[in-house]
């Protein structure tokens, strides 16, 4: 039974932060109808940059979030204007293809410039933990996952609040009308793909902290973890991706008790069979938007 408490309380921890992994990957698919397959690669970029800025200025990690994520907006912004833009209105297949060599681009130049060696942030908090029972909670994942429900009911409530969040529903709803009513489309998919990658970013910067990372292995596993996240919640859906990146991480964590080796991995997939087979529209609900950007 213990062993089981702990697995749950790790699962809700560990869920917090694949579901900050999922929100913006999320929001891109949900928006532009586009599977960004470089979102595991804007993670990795984020990691290395807050690693760096903690090993040349001594940076907190927490504290390099604004540093990180502004970097990553502004790359995200480039490369969706001047980039996935051009492809954007072509069949889905083609952004596929453009995504995932755009990942192939960012990790080869990653791992050139810093080697495919693990590389972690240490810090003096993220390997402590505190006790309620019989259960031990890190520090660092337990900030990882409050980190998680802040930036996502914040940026619930941009997207519901604010007049930019209201452009990005319109265009995503239905983009000639929002077009029509002065909302510049391509700018406003430029500004949801570098919230997208600002998010990626941050989560890289938690990833780095709790844990390693390199340019080979780690952006796959996030990659796919999006995926099945965003399926699971709706696509679209902050609230969703919250909700899914938790079941999918207490899923993980508890199976793993009683699978070893790489059949943990297949416990993303299996829950993502499961609830399309129950629920194919996602935990939450349906997608809130659909449309692409015009060229």
């Amino acid at each position: 039974m213990s062993q089981f408490l702990q697995a749950l309380a790790y699962g809700v921890v560990q869920g917090g932060l694949l579901a900050l992994i999922a929100v913006g990957f999320s929001l891109v698919w949900g928006v532009m109808n586009v599977i960004n397959f470089s979102h595991g690669a804007l993670a990795v970029t984020g990691a290395y940059l807050a690693w760096q800025l903690n090993l040349h200025f001594g940076l907190d990690p927490f504290l390099a979030i604004p540093i990180v994520g502004t970097a990553l907006f502004g790359l995200g912004y480039v490369i969706q204007r001047g980039l996935i833009n051009l492809v954007i209105n072509a069949p889905i297949f083609l952004t596929l293809l453009l995504t995932f060599g755009l990942s192939l681009v960012i990790l080869n130049a990653l791992q050139l410039t810093f080697t495919a060696d693990d590389r972690t942030i240490d810090t003096a908090y993220a390997s402590q933990s505190f006790a309620i029972g019989v259960v031990n909670i890190p520090y660092g994942r337990l900030a990882a996952c409050l980190l998680a429900v802040v930036i996502t009911i914040a940026l619930a409530t941009v997207m519901t609040r604010t007049r930019l969040g209201q452009a990005i529903s319109a265009t995503g709803m239905d983009r000639g009308a929002a077009r029509l009513m002065g909302i510049r489309a391509r700018h406003i998919y430029a500004v949801t793909f570098g919230i997208s990658a600002a998010l990626a970013g941050i989560a890289g910067t938690m990833i780095a902290t709790v844990g390693s990372f390199n340019p080979t292995t780690t952006p796959g596993q996030l990659t796919l973890d999006a995926f099945v996240i965003s399926v699971l919640g709706g696509l679209g859906n902050m609230y969703g991706a919250l909700v899914g990146g938790f079941v999918l991480g207490v899923a993980e964590t508890v199976g793993g008790l009683v699978l070893t080796g790489t059949w943990v991995n297949a416990i993303a997939m299996a829950v993502l069979i499961l609830t399309l087979i129950i629920r194919p529209s996602g935990l939450i609900g349906r997608a809130q938007f659909s449309g692409r950007v015009e060229v």
